[in-house]
């Protein structure tokens, strides 16, 4: 029977047959404001919750505003931090003398600190976040799907269920989450569109390996004191909430051309570095 982890919105949990398998490492994506951080920040606490330890990477804000957002929600990341049960690795600071920040914003540095962390903790599962994966890859979009293949091998032997964020941009063609995408168990899409002057938020799981998961679209909110709530079922198709498909179009054949020019080397060398 497999063991299914709660993400901490019992709506998602139902679409998923009753969570996330144990294990998985989980590619959630889409663009800025869409609620990947909030979604990560549930899927902490309920293990938190449930007696799990946990591991949050942040790259695009300190480790104090994970805090203080997560608090806005009713996590109460603060208490967990000093219980023990809760590392939060700042990779934007990277003060110095702190344990837990990154020296340089590398896979090679995040592989280490995770599995410090993870030793840190001690034995059995634990719940790991990065957000976001992109910080990685920026200058090198074409390293995605490598150094998201490489940090699902090197840390999938941790006893670990990892949720990895990315974002694109539609405005470039550059698809930082497409890398994840490759090598992910499941996927979780936030998107946001202006309907009517207003904007809303939809998410849809569109892969979730062994599961038998809902594939409809759902409208979603983000509500302070609860953070996200699902308002049900949205009558769109998922093209409806999809990157228009030039978008598409120019992000594959981005990566297609910049991957031609890597050596076919470059992933072993890294795995052997890591």
């Amino acid at each position: 029977m497999i063991e299914r982890l709660s993400t901490g919105i019992s709506e998602i949990d139902g679409m998923l047959k009753g969570g996330i398998p144990r294990g998985f490492t989980i590619a959630v994506v889409g663009e800025p404001g869409t609620g990947k951080t909030i979604f990560s920040l549930h899927f902490i606490a309920a293990g938190i919750k449930n007696g799990e330890k946990g591991i949050y990477v942040t790259t695009e804000e300190s480790r104090e505003s994970v805090i203080r957002q997560a608090e806005m929600f009713g996590f109460k990341f603060r208490d967990a931090v000093r219980r023990g049960e809760l590392i939060i690795i700042d990779a934007l600071m990277g003060e110095h003398g702190d344990p837990w920040s990154l020296r340089e914003l590398t896979v090679e540095e995040l592989i280490s600190k995770i599995m410090d962390a993870k030793r840190t903790l001690g034995y059995g599962h634990a719940r790991l976040v990065i957000d976001s994966m992109s910080a990685f890859w920026l200058d090198k979009p074409a390293m995605a799907r490598k150094y998201s293949y490489v940090i699902k091998r090197r840390l999938s032997k941790w006893d670990l269920t990892m949720i990895l964020t990315s974002q694109y941009a539609v405005t470039t063609s550059l698809g930082f989450g497409f890398g994840i995408e490759h090598v992910a168990d499941g996927i979780i899409r936030f998107r946001k569109k202006i309907m009517g002057g207003y904007l809303r938020r939809f998410l849809i799981i569109e892969k979730m390996r062994q599961t038998d998961h809902d594939k409809r679209v759902y409208e979603i909110d983000i509500v302070n004191g609860k953070g996200i709530i699902v308002k049900g079922p949205y009558n769109a198709t998922r093209e409806d909430i999809m990157l228009p498909s030039s978008v598409i179009r120019k992000i594959i054949q981005a990566q297609l051309k910049k991957e031609q020019e890597l050596s076919s080397t470059d992933i072993e060398e890294l795995d052997d570095n890591v």
